[in-house]
């Protein structure tokens, strides 16, 4: 298993199933996306760039969508929080994902490494 995989091995279900989801997604929308590990964390990278990563909040445990290049992108539902260049879209594992939204999250963002 490569290490990019094993990664998601520790989460539990239903952010298991979340992340899976979540990470075909992230890959299927662009072919230049590529997948690795960095900070521990499932980091995908539009050529040599840092794009987006996958992760869990601290206190809810819920999952997240981590754009790297968030304070550029103008969507609604991501959040800054106390961070200066990246935004976070989070989301329910209990509930069917909001694929779509996460699309435009995802489209919004490439679009300032295209």
């Amino acid at each position: 298993m490569k290490a990019a995989e094993a990664i998601y091995a520790k989460w539990q279900e239903p952010n298991y199933s979340c992340f899976m989801a979540m990470r075909r997604i992230i890959l299927d929308i662009d072919e230049n996306i590529t997948e690795t590990v960095k900070y521990g964390m499932p980091c995908f990278c539009y050529g040599k760039k840092h794009f987006c990563y996958l992760w869990t909040d601290k206190h809810t445990q819920l999952p997240y969508l981590l754009m790297v290049e968030g304070n550029l992108m103008k969507h609604p539902l991501l959040v800054q929080g106390d961070r200066k260049r990246m935004k976070t879209f989070t989301v329910d594992p209990n509930t069917d994902l909001p694929i779509e939204t996460i699309k435009e999250v995802l489209e919004e963002g490439l679009a300032l490494y295209r």
